[in-house]
């Protein structure tokens, strides 16, 4: 699937932290995001999805990523937030509730192509069984 999204992340950087430790925790998650630093946070830009896809195969959440797309969508926009600590061990962890005290990753993905909903589907299929549910898979039924 040929996509175009614009993925910008955010992410505090306290006193007690390494800056490039926080970097690290979102090269992992997107690995060749353009990473600056911006008065106390880093600021990110990317524009793959495809380890974080495969990160949501790997780990078997994809259920519960599409509930926080899902939740977190206005317009063509998807909003949501990952833990940090997770994110610096390469799991994808989301961030629900309160803020953790070291702050979170906040990741906006703005959908230019295709339509939001089928981005979603290819990133994180809808599934049965906790399986994702493939086009063949429909169709053996």
């Amino acid at each position: 699937m040929i996509y175009s999204v614009d993925i910008q992340i955010t992410a505090p950087v306290q006193d007690t932290e390494i800056e490039a430790r926080v970097a690290d925790a979102i090269e992992n998650i997107f690995p060749g995001a353009e990473v600056e630093s911006s008065h106390g946070e880093l600021l990110a830009k990317a524009h793959s999805v495809e380890h974080f896809s495969e990160l949501l195969h790997r780990q078997e959440i994809l259920d519960t990523a599409r509930g926080e797309f899902f939740s977190g969508r206005e317009g063509d926009t998807l909003s949501f937030s990952l833990k940090k600590q997770a994110a610096f061990q390469g799991v994808i962890n989301f961030a629900v509730g309160n803020p953790d005290e070291l702050g979170n990753l906040r990741v906006r993905i703005r959908v230019n192509d295709p339509p939001v909903e089928e981005f979603i589907d290819h990133i994180a299929p809808p599934t049965e069984d906790g399986k994702p549910i493939t086009d063949e898979a429909r169709g053996s039924r």
